[in-house]
């Protein structure tokens, strides 16, 4: 048998899949030609063609309109095989500059084939066309076009290889700056999972990490008996919070028990589960499957340094988060300790996630918004310079007692000014606005609108209301229609008219923070 291109009766004028889809056992090859016969020849020539363990599945279009739709259908093309001359002299020329400039694929490998090479001479093709590969119809032998698909598929398979890793990397870097977040975290361990399962050829829909800690609040306390998947790709991506038993098969979940109980990393046929060892936990799993083949020595290094990093990142997050939460309860514990004979430890922890509520409402980024709660606690710390007495006296104040009283402000920002630390920053700047009013008849400084700090405006509208709706020693509790005409009444006033709006439209959820508190 001659080594040429052969012809066959074979026919099919219906554009689409002409064999069964292998899904992601196979490569996707698009044959545009306006004659039947070279779609029937390249098929068979193709055959039996077989790589990386993966065969060709084919699309056929028969003309520059036909291609374009099939494209736009196939996103995963891997080779197009096409011809200039169809329905137009350029129609294939047309089409290459669709795939590139409107769609913007520049993954596919473009193999231009013509029976007229005068029509499109090669080297104004390949200089002004965005194509892999051309090549005249009649040089392209059966060994030939095997030839030129095994380059075409060697490159594609590779630009996409780089291709992942960069959105691996991509993912690991856009949550750098931000690591220390939760959130932040799941997105760098997804990126970790996904520049892995790249690097050793794993289907991107199986891979995720489970971890002792890694929970729908994952830097909480759990039950250390009990794995939860904390970051998955693909179809995982989905399972975050569920507990390992409830995801993986049985065969594989043996895997994981014994990486576990082993502290090691166990290969499966199709799979490997790496145990993450961690300095303060009982430690994370690394599990991926889907592996296309047998790993070699460089490939079981690069796991075992994946896992390592992965551990050595969450265990960073875990060492952060636990100063700021002891951080976080000492100002608390010091605000408790001032307040406990006056409004209860309760009803401060009550404020501090009413004042962040409000802030959320208004505009104030989560994050400082954050800080703004953790530094509520200390709004009144100048009021431990008076007398207790003085504070839980029942009966009416005298002028110069109230006066006295005013002065807590200005202690409160002499004990917290000077500090570096931004909650200390704004828990100065709290205890020295809280009594401020929007029209300018507030104290110390009779501050008005803008030029008092949002957060002490804050403050000061959250400490009316859950003074005016809870009990204090020189008052009976007010009944909530009471306490909603008074803040509407100081609406310009005393308040803040948008926090009086935001507070009193969604009024329900503060009272639903009241009674949550006052059940506890």
């Amino acid at each position: 048998m001659h080594d040429e291109f052969l012809f066959s009766d074979e026919d099919d004028d219906t554009p689409g899949l002409t064999q069964t889809d292998e899904s992601a056992g196979s490569w996707k090859i698009l044959i545009v030609d306006d004659e039947p016969e070279v779609h029937a020849v390249t098929k068979l020539a193709l055959s039996d063609f077989t790589f990386n363990g993966k065969r060709l599945t084919f699309v056929s279009a028969y003309s520059g309109e036909e291609a374009k739709l099939a494209i736009e259908n196939h996103h995963d093309v891997a080779v197009v095989l096409l011809d200039v001359v169809m329905e137009q002299d350029d129609s294939g020329l047309k089409v290459a500059e669709y795939i590139r400039d409107h769609l913007h694929n520049h993954f596919c490998r473009i193999i231009l084939r013509t029976g007229q090479p005068g029509q499109a001479p090669e080297k104004d093709v390949i200089i002004n066309y965005d194509i892999n590969d051309y090549k005249s119809k009649t040089e392209l032998t059966a060994q030939k076009l095997f030839t030129v698909v095994i380059s075409a598929l060697r490159s594609y398979n590779d630009i996409i290889v780089i291709e992942e890793n960069r959105a691996g990397l991509q993912k690991i870097v856009e949550s750098s700056a931000d690591l220390f977040c939760s959130r932040s975290l799941e997105t760098f361990i997804q990126g970790i999972i996904q520049q892995l399962a790249s690097i050793l050829g794993c289907s991107k829909d199986a891979a995720y990490i489970t971890s002792a800690v890694a929970t729908p609040q994952p830097l909480h306390s759990v039950n250390n008996d009990q794995l939860f998947i904390f970051a998955g790709n693909g179809e995982y991506a989905h399972y975050e919070g569920k507990p390992m038993e409830e995801v993986i098969d049985t065969v594989k979940l043996a895997s994981c028990k014994k990486a576990l109980a082993h502290k090691e990393i166990v290969y499966g046929d199709d799979h490997l589960v790496a145990f993450c060892h961690s300095k303060s936990k009982r430690g994370s799993l690394l599990y991926l499957s889907g592996l296309p083949r047998k790993l070699s020595r460089v490939d079981r290094n690069l796991v075992e340094i994946f896992a390592q990093n992965v551990q050595i990142a969450f265990d960073n997050v875990l060492a952060t988060r636990d100063i700021e939460d002891t951080q976080q309860e000492i100002i608390e514990r010091l605000g408790v300790a001032m307040e406990d004979n006056i409004n209860g430890s309760e009803q401060l922890r009550c404020m501090r996630e009413m004042c962040e509520l409000l802030a959320i409402k208004v505009g104030i980024p989560e994050d400082r918004a954050k800080l703004f709660s953790l530094a509520v606690p200390l709004h009144d710390v100048g009021s431990s310079k008076l007398p207790k007495g003085l504070l839980q006296k029942p009966s009416e104040l005298t002028d110069k007692e109230r006066e006295s009283i005013k002065s807590h402000t200005e202690y409160g920002y002499k004990m917290l000014k000077g500090s570096q630390r931004p909650v200390i920053q704004m828990a100065a700047t709290l205890a020295y606005q809280h009594h401020e009013r929007w029209d300018g008849s507030g104290y110390p400084n009779g501050l008005k609108r803008d030029s008092i700090v949002l957060e002490a405006r804050i403050t000061s509208i959250i400490d009316v209301f859950d003074a005016l709706y809870n009990e204090r020693p020189h008052k009976p509790a007010w009944p909530l229609e009471k306490v909603i005409d008074y803040i509407q009444t100081e609406r310009g006033k005393h308040f803040d008219p948008e926090l009086v709006d935001l507070l009193l439209k969604d009024m329900d959820e503060f009272v639903a923070l009241q009674s949550r508190y006052a059940k506890s």
